[in-house]
């Protein structure tokens, strides 16, 4: 049976004559873009795609699947519409699916308040939340995806892509706290300096994410080489395991609202990180309460003081 995904993104390879542009249109890697293709061609048993060092140039036979494609995925989508049940608030009025993506820490903080927030059933939105990493969000704002905004963090510069159609609108910035046990009773120091913060053992990051290696570069440039005692991606688990002693660790202030007992912020003066709060919304995919969910998110945020001063 063919793919329907695979059928949008033979479209947009044909549109841009190209594994790579359609790659990066989509937020694809290029192997991807060249594995469904090649997949496609074996489900329809059809060369699609006469293959050089250097480019690419479609078939006849890949032509005719195009315009063949396009009324197909017409229909679908006009038949997921026809048949979808809308939701209904208490009063019986039908409600708008707003459908987000957001990473782990600021669910936990924001979407127990907006939908807390005083009036938020009269704003007509039907939530639908898909909690992960940015990484694994920022897929669904693909053109086959089905997210109409996604809210992640990026820390530096490097490590994250999104489609190349897609509005950012800077949140605020989320700073890291160097966070130890409290039973090491450092409470009568105030600042640590790069020598005494390589002296202890740390929690870092597991090698190779994006936040390993800013963090990695930024201890390099002071000469801080931790003693790694576990490696660890869930800022929870991380922050118990400072609780119970067994070592120090780098936290963005968000993930800390729901900090357990046992744990002590210092002052490390040359620990200036943050990640930096966006959010996505892809071009073209309009739906009227982004703007209503933006505007609660922004009073909601407002209590983190997150977003009260442009960098």
């Amino acid at each position: 049976m063919v793919n329907p995904v695979h059928l949008r993104t033979l479209l947009e390879v044909v549109a841009h004559n190209s594994f790579a542009a359609a790659a990066l249109a989509m937020g694809y890697t290029p192997s991807a873009v060249s594995q469904q293709m090649s997949s496609l061609e074996r489900d329809t048993g059809t060369t699609l795609f006469a293959r050089s060092a250097k480019s690419i140039e479609p078939t006849p036979a890949a032509l005719t699947m195009v315009r063949h494609a396009q009324r197909v995925l017409t229909d679908i989508d006009a038949l997921m519409a026809a048949t979808s049940t809308p939701d209904l608030d208490p009063g019986g009025n039908p409600l708008q699916e707003l459908r987000i993506g957001i990473f782990p820490s600021l669910a936990t903080f924001a979407v127990p308040r907006l939908l807390g927030s005083p009036g938020w059933e009269r704003l007509g939105i039907a939530l639908r939340v898909n909690v992960g990493e940015p990484h694994q969000t920022i897929t669904g704002l693909r053109r086959d995806g089905d997210l109409d905004l996604s809210l992640i963090f990026q820390v530096g510069q490097a490590g994250l892509a999104w489609p190349a159609k897609v509005e950012r609108q800077w949140l605020g910035d989320d700073p890291f706290r160097v966070v130890v046990p409290s039973s090491w009773k450092l409470g009568g120091a105030s600042v640590f300096s790069a020598t005494q913060l390589a002296d202890m053992p740390w929690i870092m990051h597991h090698p190779g994410t994006s936040d390993a290696t800013v963090i990695s570069r930024m201890f390099s440039a002071f000469n801080i080489h931790p003693r790694v005692v576990a490696h660890s991606d869930d800022f929870n688990a991380s922050l118990h395991m400072v609780a119970a002693g067994l070592g120090a660790a780098l936290v963005p202030e968000l993930a800390m609202r729901r900090a357990p007992e046992g744990i002590q912020i210092i002052d490390a003066p040359e620990i200036r990180l943050a990640r930096s709060i966006f959010a996505l919304h892809p071009e073209g995919r309009d739906n009227p309460k982004v703007g209503v969910f933006m505007d609660l998110l922004a009073k909601v945020m407002a209590e983190l003081s997150l977003g009260s001063q442009r960098r």
